[in-house]
């Protein structure tokens, strides 16, 4: 015997080749079906591990209601509703189709609002139409975006206009309420056409203060014309009301009924916006987009400011806007108006030569000195007053034009030709005057057809009260 051989395998010990198995059966898999049946196993484990996971979560959320829903990588973040938002009513009573309304909050702020607090643009919508009102314009006055997002609305096909109104530093300024009166008015203008008119939903934060200022320049340029009257009107529907004081004052500043030593009632702080907790100064916490804290009375604040004729005067007004009041001049003048081809409608200087003589022995004249100003029409309707450039461009002013007798209330629909002029006026300084010499329209009825001479120059007469009010 050899012991330098080695034995001969066993059968028992033969391995297959590489790449071979054998089966239950004896049968020997090829690399592909172990590949095959590999790639199925590590199917089914997964499938097997997902369905673990899943069952993990849904046990969770069982176990906690109110889990989280914002994170910053791996660690949960909550996201607190605003102070005293829990607490605030959710909406008040409709005024003229408009809804005043506290912010809604999604989703993302479930896990600090109870099942019994939350209030969505889904909830919102539900809520009034169980009342029998459908929602169809959100008017969003938040100076912020975290509360929800606009798609909330507009996948339910109602409208959302978003106007960023400070809650803290200051009241809304003058472009921002001219947005919001002239998308409130468009939309209730075309609501009225409807068998089944719509609702407008707006709010700040709260619903209380910058919503009731902006409701009640609506109230005040369509409806009523004394601020006392809006605000009455606001806190009936919204209780308390506007509860900040340099709003109130404001409102009553900005229509010319603000007195010297007038006393402004304001309602106190309502309980649930009294904050509970103190900062390390012992002062109340305020939130990022808060309406609370009073500021100083808006209408004692003078700037020092020099005056000139290039100044651009008025408000800016948006351009949907800035079309509706070009039609209502043509109209006004009994012209027929293109759209889109505006043309200054007032009436153009001649030069006075040989052939325009013939013109001052024609027709009666009057000779007045020269406004060393700036040309505008005016334009007065119940929302407003309009200055009109030469380019048929306007800008909103605030002026008023009581009727002789204050119950007639104000004049509206009137069309005046007139000039800009920086007067000096005694103990006053540099004042703005506007020196109207013509009226072409009053009171919806054209004054372009009558005889100068007689009847429309004593409308002029009438109208020297007008021409004497300043601009601040």
């Amino acid at each position: 015997m050899d012991l330098n051989t080695s034995p001969l395998p066993q059968v028992d010990d033969e391995q297959p080749p590489d790449g071979v198995q054998y089966g239950q059966g004896g049968h020997a898999e090829s690399a592909v079906e172990i590949m095959r049946r590999e790639r199925e196993e590590r199917r089914k484990r997964l499938k097997r591990e997902q369905q673990d996971e899943g069952s993990r979560l849904h046990s969770q959320h069982i176990r906690n209601d109110y889990e989280p829903q914002c994170k910053t990588g791996r660690h949960y973040l909550i996201k607190e509703a605003p102070q005293g938002w829990l607490e605030c009513p959710a909406f008040g009573e409709p005024i003229d189709k408009i809804i005043p309304s506290k912010v809604p909050l999604d989703e993302t702020f479930n896990g600090s609002v109870p099942p019994g607090k939350r209030y969505s643009s889904k909830q919102v919508i539900n809520k009034q139409r169980k009342a029998g009102r459908e929602i169809g314009l959100v008017m969003d006055l938040t100076n912020t975006t975290k509360y929800y997002s606009p798609a909330e609305w507009t996948m339910q096909f109602t409208k959302h206009v978003k106007i960023p109104c400070k809650g803290r530093d200051a009241v809304p300024d003058n472009e921002s309420v001219n947005t919001f009166v002239n998308e409130v008015t468009m939309f209730l203008d075309r609501q009225k056409q409807t068998k089944n008119p719509k609702y407008i939903l707006v709010h700040c934060t709260h619903g209380h203060n910058r919503t009731g200022f902006m409701i009640i320049h609506y109230l005040m340029r369509r409806h009523v014309s004394c601020v006392a009257e809006a605000l009455n009107i606001f806190s009936q529907r919204r209780p308390p009301g506007i509860y900040k004081r340099d709003y109130i004052e404001a409102l009553y500043s900005f229509y010319h009924e603000f007195r010297e030593n007038m006393m402004v009632t304001c309602p106190s702080t309502p309980k649930w916006k009294r904050p509970d907790d103190l900062d390390l100064n012992g002062q109340p916490k305020l939130d990022d987009d808060d309406d609370n804290g009073d500021l100083a009375p808006t209408h004692n604040v003078s700037e020092e400011k020099i005056i000139t004729n290039d100044d651009v005067l008025g408000d800016a007004v948006p351009y949907d806007q800035q079309e509706d009041l070009r039609s209502k001049c043509y109209w006004l003048l009994e012209i027929r108006y293109v759209k889109g081809h505006p043309q200054f409608p007032g009436s153009h200087p001649v030069s006075l030569n040989s052939n325009n003589l013939q013109l001052l022995r024609q027709r009666y004249y009057y000779a007045t000195w020269k406004a060393d100003g700036t040309r505008y029409m005016m334009l007065i309707l119940r929302d407003g007053c309009f200055l009109i450039d030469r380019n048929f461009c306007f800008r909103r002013v605030q002026m008023r034009f009581p009727r002789k007798k204050p119950s007639e209330g104000l004049h509206e629909m009137a069309l005046l030709d007139g000039e800009m002029i920086i007067d000096n006026v005694p103990k006053l300084g540099l004042k703005r005057r506007y020196l109207a010499y013509d009226l072409i329209t009053l009171d919806s009825v054209s004054q372009t057809k009558v005889r100068w001479c007689v009847e429309r120059f004593s409308f002029n007469m009438s109208l020297s009260d007008f021409s004497a009010l300043l601009f601040s």
